[in-house]
């Protein structure tokens, strides 16, 4: 039996689900979200901390105001984990009305909010714009962390485990596992990697969790305790000798990859990380890091993922959303992201199905600091190993 809690929810994406997933003309289905979407207010919860992604997304909320007559509030969270327990406690009191509107979301918390029927849709494919969405060539657009997207979440950028190094300093780089060590043993105190849960020291955890097992594929399939010490026993392993080596002999961890890129300016750290490809060349065109700094992937691969946007199952303004959302698609909105200048994160979309002009958008020179030659993108493991490794991580080194 259809409620009146989700009937409503259901009649905002009726008109959508009439038309097919490729639709890029203003039909009449979409036509009538956008005018129900006009003097809608969207509540955006989205990480805010970084002064280049704020200024972006107020960016775009401007846009939407002029083009599209959609106020946009950009509520700034720093733990996305928290937006999915307010729609969790929202959604259990029945209100119909949440505070959620838009989520920036992947990952576990995709996972948590798809199983507990949090979100709203699918709507992502039925998205004017998703029709030059690159799915062939970014298979991750469609898959979170080894979970089918569903249509349940709409892609935004892509994402790529990446490291940089000073030219000056460290002219040879380790490009795989077995360079690192080496590299950490002869450079004591030098490397190191941010203290997990911070997500860019899970991902390191996963990258090496990857790189020194024989089996990947059992690192796809949802976590099984019962055989969780064995599959991991070589990330542990690989750890236990590689910590003594690291700063301050592994006893400690900087807390973010923003302050690992600080101890690489000050010549603290031979080696920074990050999740975006293009972050050294946005440091280095801003004077924070010197144009020596280079950025590489290990040569097998690096762990990439692709970032998203999501409607909570109880939003307010769920028309108001999806033009949002839609909007964060076009190619004028992904390639002023993709500005080195602006923000950097790389593009969801599909070069050659964009027109002359668009593609024109976003044509530029490569840039100091840029990755040189791009190492093929390892998929996530799927979204239920990430708690469990970040508690046993903690119990064997947190202290």
């Amino acid at each position: 039996m259809t409620t009146a809690f989700s009937r409503r929810h259901v009649l905002a994406l009726s008109g959508a689900a009439l038309a097919t997933p490729a639709f890029a003309q203003n039909t009449p289905a979409w036509a009538a979200i956008e005018a129900k979407a006009k003097g809608q207010t969207v509540y955006f919860n989205a990480w805010g901390g970084a002064e280049n992604i704020n200024a972006y997304i107020q960016w775009a909320a401007t846009e939407m105001e002029k083009r599209f007559g959609v106020k946009v509030e950009h509520v700034k969270v720093t733990d996305t984990a928290d937006v999915v327990k307010r729609v969790r406690s929202e959604k259990a009191a029945g209100k119909m009305a949440g505070t959620v509107d838009l989520v920036w979301i992947n990952g576990e918390n995709f996972l948590t909010m798809k199983r507990e029927g949090l979100l709203l849709g699918p709507f992502a494919e039925r998205l004017p714009a998703y029709a030059k969405v690159d799915v062939q060539g970014k298979p991750t657009t469609r898959i979170d962390f080894s979970e089918p997207v569903d249509g349940m979440e709409a892609p935004w950028g892509m994402a790529q485990l990446t490291f940089m190094a000073d030219r000056k300093r460290t002219p040879k780089p380790p490009r795989s596992l077995a360079e690192l060590q080496a590299f950490a043993k002869a450079n004591p105190g030098r490397v190191t990697y941010p203290r997990p849960p911070n997500f860019h020291g899970t991902t390191f955890l996963k990258q090496l969790l990857l790189d020194s097992s024989e089996y990947r594929s059992a690192f796809y399939k949802p976590v099984a305790m019962e055989s969780f010490a064995k599959a991991t026993a070589p990330l542990w392993a690989t750890l236990d000798q590689l910590h003594p080596h690291l700063w301050r002999a592994g006893k400690q961890f900087p807390q973010n990859a923003e302050a690992m890129r600080q101890m690489l300016a000050d010549g603290e750290l031979h080696l920074a990380l990050t999740f975006n490809p293009n972050d050294a060349a946005n440091e280095i065109a801003a004077k924070r890091l010197s144009d020596s700094v280079t950025s590489y992937q290990f040569d097998s691969g690096t762990i990439g993922n692709t970032h998203f946007v999501a409607i909570p199952v109880n939003a307010s303004a769920p028309e108001g959303a999806q033009v949002f959302a839609n909007f964060l698609l076009s190619a004028e909105a992904q390639a002023r992201k993709a500005d080195i200048a602006l923000w950097g994160d790389p593009t969801v979309l599909a070069l050659d199905k964009l027109s002359p002009a668009e593609r024109a958008r976003f044509a530029a020179k490569p840039l100091p600091g840029q990755v040189e030659k791009s190492a093929p993108a390892i998929p996530e493991p799927h979204g239920s190993w990430v708690d469990p490794l970040e508690k046993e991580w903690t119990r064997r080194y947190g202290a």
